[in-house]
């Protein structure tokens, strides 16, 4: 039997903690009718400005059917920030298979990966946007099993040789019949990093069996921001599971926890920036949660059963979803919902509409230059 407290709270070979480690994670959702130019050169200076602050990766989602959401391939705009950063590695966040034929995103991770020369990871799922799935004609159709083929054909373009043969249900991937391999005809080139860039995963349900079957292929995950602390705190123990039917041990660094912060230098921005009415905490968890409704429902939304609907007001999901505060306020914030979640060894920060470009900016620098050395300090403390 395993030893859950033990896991959870192993330490590394030379006896401390290990450090916790600050990353960046945006799925940007800009109100309807914003200039498209203004919200990808924002969402762009958001990651160049984390790069300058030291995060250490930083994850891009996308949707195609989403006037909010408007970076309409990761891929893309990954591309474009390839010559403007230099240490920061940048992922997918994610790649939604069941969107895309995998023969071309499988080509598109490798030229995103050689661009980047290696700073590539790959964040893959089905895509939960529901217009998506209607869009690409698989709104009734088993996505999980068309996410789980698509991934098994790239890994087999990447790993394998040309002519290929790489057979599924939904999609037989070979180049046999138009091979000319002297000349390059019929062959796909391969990632910068070998065999792939490593691959994690979004983790968004309770108790999933998801995250422990991708930590027995050696995949990690990220817990979703937009899910209550009740849904995260299951999420370790399945990768532990995971890890453990591959033999393998299971590092809380290869965690990552995504996490809505804002942080100012004094209480009056605080209340500002997240009370005020349409403010964009608000008006993200309120956009999430009203799409949720139409499909799973609301209640990773609430932080318990006995919520109704009725009382997940603007305030509610502000209060419960998002951590804000002063620098003191964070720091204990974040140390007791670590406490309470579980020991994740990445904190991956969450991008916002830029309403104030100012207060936005600033909490990024207080959460690198303050927050984190504090919390880091805590945790060494504590061992």
């Amino acid at each position: 039997m395993l030893n859950w407290t033990a896991v959870r709270f192993s330490r590394s070979t030379t006896g401390r903690r290990p450090r916790l480690k600050l990353g960046y994670f945006t799925m940007p959702l800009h109100p309807p009718g914003r200039d498209w130019r203004q919200t990808l050169a924002e969402d762009r200076e958001a990651i160049l400005l984390a790069e300058r602050l030291g995060f250490e990766e930083a994850f891009v989602g996308e949707h195609v059917t989403d006037t909010a959401e408007t970076i309409t391939s990761c891929l893309i705009f990954i591309a474009t920030l390839a010559r403007d950063t230099s240490r920061i590695r940048l992922g997918s966040g994610t790649v939604n298979l069941a969107n895309r034929h995998p023969a071309v995103t499988a080509a598109e991770i490798a030229m995103v990966d050689t661009l980047l020369e290696g700073r590539f990871i790959l964040g893959v799922a089905p895509g939960g946007l529901r217009s998506d799935a209607e869009m690409m004609q698989t709104l009734d159709a088993d996505r999980n099993a068309i996410f789980v083929e698509s991934v098994e054909h790239m890994i087999a373009l990447w790993t394998g040789e040309a002519p290929y043969r790489s057979f599924g249900k939904r999609w037989n991937l070979t180049t046999e019949r138009t091979l000319i391999a002297d000349l390059g005809q019929g062959v796909m080139l391969k990632p910068f990093q070998r065999p792939h860039p490593p691959i994690v995963i979004t983790a968004i349900l309770p108790d999933s069996n998801g995250i422990a079957a991708a930590a027995a292929r050696g995949w990690t995950p990220i817990s979703a921001n937009f899910v209550h602390p009740w849904v995260i705190k299951t999420h370790w123990p399945k990768y532990v599971e995971g890890c453990a039917r591959a033999t393998r041990e299971a590092k809380s660094e290869d965690w990552r926890v995504a996490k809505s912060i804002f942080v100012a230098d004094d209480d009056a921005t605080v209340r500002r920036m997240t009370q005020a009415p349409g403010n964009p905490f608000a008006y993200y968890f309120r956009n999430l949660q009203r799409k949720a409704q139409s499909g799973r429902g609301n209640a990773f939304f609430k932080h318990d059963p006995s919520v109704s609907d009725a009382e997940l007001t603007d305030d509610y999901l502000v209060e419960q979803m998002l951590i804000a505060g002063t620098v003191d306020e964070v720091v204990d914030k974040l140390l007791a919902f670590r406490e309470r979640v579980g020991p994740f060894g990445r904190l991956l920060y969450v991008g916002h509409d830029w309403a104030e470009p100012g207060p936005m900016r600033r909490s990024m620098e207080l959460m690198a230059e303050q927050v984190m050395p504090r919390v880091n300090r805590a945790l060494a403390s504590a061992r």
